[in-house]
């Protein structure tokens, strides 16, 4: 099937099909060079790896169109998970120890939108301090001891369901929800309008620090439900996980269409993102590239998308950078 073909798809936009075709296109590409990458125990895994940073994409997507950022969400993850490991370890029940864990991963979000609506401090600054509080926090109950997670809710991350891995189904659902908040519900076109004019969207009657309130507490509780993914996979919560995971969500976010100018992206879009960055890894993996090649190569995918996400915006022509080059140029051609 065709890239022109790809558009005509009526749930892929622009964006969307030519991420579809680029991963198309690499997959051909890495098949050549390691025959194994095509092959379904290699896709599957590739989408088991994907599904923990795939669901915290989907609420940083929710932060990222309403114009903020959220950089706790890996400390969060593992915040929320040891949280629920501690609680069965405890001997509450595992599902309640569960709810709690996501309850967790929802207060760490609300206190962020509080701090940016309240105070008005920018949402970089204030979820790195809920970062560094979060790391804190798992250190102190686990006192840097791993925990064992409780069998009865280890299928979320090793089950499957028709031979489909349970923590990708779940990805799965999260998307199509997410998907549908945005583009069909009320709440989602609030957090539209915010992100593309917050003063536009006061003047029309939405409530704006409601409304970014919310999304921090979306993000926290994906965040939260990915770590208890990410615990029942691994069967023991550690302090460190999560660590330095924030930084492939917000790249997943960003190559999946999203404007870090608030105001535009899609769900569908982020989990394609998210699927891009994890067969890449894994196509690395394969190649037995080195990980600090990996971690180097997922930077320049950021800054990649990022200077796209300008040039797409028109927002050298506005900085005057365009006019800069050309100004230069014209006087050196004299």
């Amino acid at each position: 099937m065709g890239f022109a073909r790809l558009r005509r798809l009526p749930f892929l936009k622009g964006q969307e099909a030519g991420l579809v075709g680029v991963i198309v296109v690499l997959s051909v590409a890495f098949s050549f060079v390691n025959p194994n990458f095509l092959t379904t125990d290699n896709l599957r895994n590739v989408l088991v790896a994907v599904a923990v940073v795939g669901i915290m994409s989907i609420g940083q997507c929710f932060v990222i169109i309403a114009r903020e950022i959220d950089l706790s969400v890996g400390s969060v993850m593992g915040l929320s998970g040891l949280c629920g490991a501690w609680l069965m370890a405890a001997g509450l029940n595992p599902w309640i120890a569960v709810a709690l864990a996501i309850g967790v991963g929802a207060a760490a979000g609300f206190v962020n939108g509080l701090i940016v609506v309240l105070f008005r401090v920018n949402s970089f600054i204030a979820t790195l301090g809920m970062l560094s509080v979060a790391r804190g926090l798992t250190q102190v109950i686990s006192g840097g001891l791993p925990i064992m997670v409780d069998p009865q809710v280890m299928f979320l991350g090793q089950g499957s369901f028709l031979d489909i891995p349970v923590q990708v189904l779940i990805f799965i659902g999260l998307v199509i929800v997410g998907q549908f908040v945005l583009k069909r519900s009320v709440i989602g076109q609030r957090i539209v309008a915010v992100g593309d004019n917050d003063e536009a969207a006061r003047l029309s009657g939405i409530p704006i620090a409601s409304t970014r309130i919310a999304v921090f507490v979306v993000s926290g509780a994906l965040a939260a439900i990915a770590g208890i993914v990410y615990t029942a996979q691994v069967s023991v919560a550690e302090a460190q996980a999560g660590t330095g995971l924030e930084l492939d969500v917000i790249a997943a976010v960003v190559i999946g269409g999203a404007s870090l100018s608030g105001g535009r992206g899609s769900i569908l879009g982020a989990m394609l993102g998210a699927y891009l960055l994890g067969a890449l890894r894994n196509a690395f993996i394969l190649l037995e590239l080195s990980p600090f090649l990996q971690q180097m190569s997922v930077g320049l995918v950021i800054v990649l998308a990022a200077i796209f996400d300008q040039v797409r915006q028109g927002s050298f022509r506005n900085a005057g950078i365009m006019q800069s080059f050309v100004g230069i140029f014209r006087s050196r051609s004299r």
